[in-house]
């Protein structure tokens, strides 16, 4: 089966993805003819050498994302995967030397039908007495033995087009920066892992893997690797790839050795998310400086991808100052990252927390009778949200991403864990405060955030006085904060439903002689009440409210575990005895 494209026709691809780039960068413009695109400001390179380069489409945004000043020229692209046509090689060394460029090198991938093709329109364009040179960038580091065809050019290949754009862009003449950069190309390795292949438009997948399966050491051209692995942690594969890029006994290794430095790319092949190829970054950053190596720059981004290949590779280039310089030096390349001109390795990467403001003394002291029931309250507030979680999730289902239940078991483990710290304030004002941090850190998610606001509303009240009618004073500020920011309101089958309905209840504690438990058992029965009584309501706020009402049979999971947690105080209440704060 082939995978679904964007495209319009397969045939037409290629070109239709370089006339949009083009159409959006007034920087570039297309050779009409040919599938080549070069710099706007042709005509400004008079008496500097021009870069070329190009090779298959589909590993955007190279090749002609790095045209620009400081970079590339132009860049000549052939169909997916494929080397451009002779013709449109020799059309673009043509037309930068009709522009008064005094030479032309062209940067080239170690692949044979990029070696042909360029190398026979060198050969054609030198007869015409144009004068050409070409290099041929062979960065991979997968091989331990090499072949014939020696080593594939990757995404290293990149950095060749950063050093060659700004010795161009310098004046340097065409002998020179070939030298330069045959030397450059030799200190450079890259190696990739994919977690799946990717699949040319029209095709099927290049190759098949396993789930538990990875696959070390590929190309950019969906081709397989040279070992397949089993699925690891991403520290686990980013050790492998350093260890296998590194090793001498590899006849196609990096001589990164500890003291040297190094510009690393941690480059995504198409189909990585931002989220792991930031934990790749870190992986690798780790690693190396783990190693004694020192990374005098770092860019991770997306450079020569593979379609949408689901994989990375890194890329290490030993540098000196001189060679730095070189990769700082400014481009208007549009793909080119915007780079800190600082070393990464031995730069402070955290800033001390500011101190929580001093709070004032319990006045009852915590460990005291009053702290012990509170502690009581709290573990049977988080054994019966871990006892829900998977009834949470399962009604979640219906109408969120099903993680409710993981949601407040995160929150009852963090709330047992800081009980093991040592008793909880005895100031309900204090123990409201310090749960409102810990769930806001600790318990992630929307719910999180409202359980944050709540308890960090209705502690205020509970400043001055402990009394019934502070208590439900507590309750309003607590509801009024989640109304103000969730944007939620009662009969929207939220949360708030639950709450909303104890809230009410509550209000008797402000009248004179009101019963402490009387008032709360009703609380607890109109909150749940009110939680089974979603399961007919439309949803209003919150993620549900993109789903259709149709499809929501079961009552809203917030407003279930809610209810509960009121439940779990009430009986616990119930069981001690409970006697009010000295301050009622």
């Amino acid at each position: 089966m082939t995978s679904k494209k964007l495209v319009n026709s397969v045939a037409g691809c290629a070109d239709d993805a370089l006339a949009g780039l083009v159409a959006c960068n007034p920087n570039l413009q297309l050779l009409q003819g040919h599938r080549v695109a070069l710099r706007s400001d042709l005509d400004s390179l008079k008496g500097r050498v021009a870069l070329l380069s190009g090779g298959g489409s589909g590993h955007e945004p190279a090749h002609a994302g790095f045209i620009g000043k400081g970079m590339l020229t132009g860049v000549i692209a052939g169909a997916v995967f494929t080397s451009p046509a002779v013709g449109s090689i020799l059309a673009a060394i043509r037309a930068v030397a009709q522009a008064g460029t005094v030479g032309t090198l062209l940067i080239v991938k170690n692949y044979t039908g990029d070696r042909l093709n360029f190398g026979l329109a060198r050969e054609q364009a030198q007869a015409e007495g144009i004068p050409v040179e070409m290099v041929v960038i062979g960065d991979d580091s997968a091989f331990t033995v090499l072949k014939k065809a020696g080593r594939r050019g990757l995404c290293g290949t990149v950095l060749i087009h950063k050093v060659a754009g700004a010795l161009a862009e310098a004046g340097v003449g065409l002998e020179e920066i070939t030298k330069q950069v045959n030397m450059v190309a030799k200190a450079m390795g890259t190696l990739g892992v994919s977690l799946s292949s990717c699949s040319v438009p029209g095709s099927k997948p290049t190759f098949e893997l396993s789930a538990d399966e990875v696959e070390l050491g590929l190309g950019i051209h969906g081709e397989a690797g040279v070992r397949r692995i089993k699925m690891a942690t991403a520290d686990e594969i980013v050790k492998l790839m350093l260890d296998h890029m590194t090793d001498t006994t590899n006849a196609s290794h990096v001589p990164v050795q500890p003291g040297c430095s190094v510009v690393m790319m941690v480059n995504n092949l198409g189909g990585l998310s931002f989220l792991e190829l930031g934990i790749i970054a870190d992986a690798a950053v780790r690693s190396l400086e783990g190693r004694g190596v020192k990374i005098a720059r770092a860019l991770v981004g997306t450079f020569m991808s593979a379609l949408e290949m689901p994989g990375v590779s890194l890329t290490l280039l030993l540098v000196d100052e001189p060679l730095l310089k070189l990769i700082d030096a400014e481009t208007t390349a549009a793909a080119w990252p915007n780079v800190a001109a600082v070393s990464v390795t031995g730069r402070k990467r955290s800033r001390v927390a500011p101190a929580e403001p001093q709070e004032a003394l319990d006045s009852v002291a915590a460990g005291g009778s009053a702290s012990k029931r509170m502690a009581l309250v709290l573990e049977r507030v988080c054994s019966t949200l871990l006892g829900l979680e998977e009834h949470l999730n399962a009604l979640d289902r219906a109408a969120g991403d099903g993680d409710c239940g993981t949601t407040h078991s995160r929150a009852a483990r963090a709330i047992r864990e800081w009980l093991k710290e040592g008793p909880p304030p005895a100031s309900p004002a204090q123990l409201l405060s310090k749960l409102s941090v810990l769930l806001l850190e600790k318990m992630g998610g929307s719910s999180g955030a409202l359980y944050g606001l709540f308890l960090t509303a209705a502690a205020q009240p509970l400043k001055a006085k402990t009394s019934l009618p502070a208590w439900s004073a507590a309750m309003d500020a607590g509801l009024e904060a989640m109304q103000k920011y969730g944007k939620a309101a009662p009969g929207d089958r939220t949360m708030l439903d639950s709450l909303w309905a104890a809230g009410q209840e509550l209000q008797a504690w402000k009248s004179p002689g009101a019963d402490l438990f009387q008032v709360l058992t009703k609380a607890v029965k109109s909150a749940e009440a009110a939680a089974e009584a979603t399961k007919n309501m439309e949803a209003g706020a919150g993620r549900a409210s993109y789903i259709s009402s149709a499809r929501l049979e079961q009552p809203d999971p917030g407003a279930v575990a809610a209810a509960a947690i009121l439940r779990a105080i009430l009986e616990v209440l119930q069981s001690q005895a409970w006697t009010p704060w000295p301050a009622l």
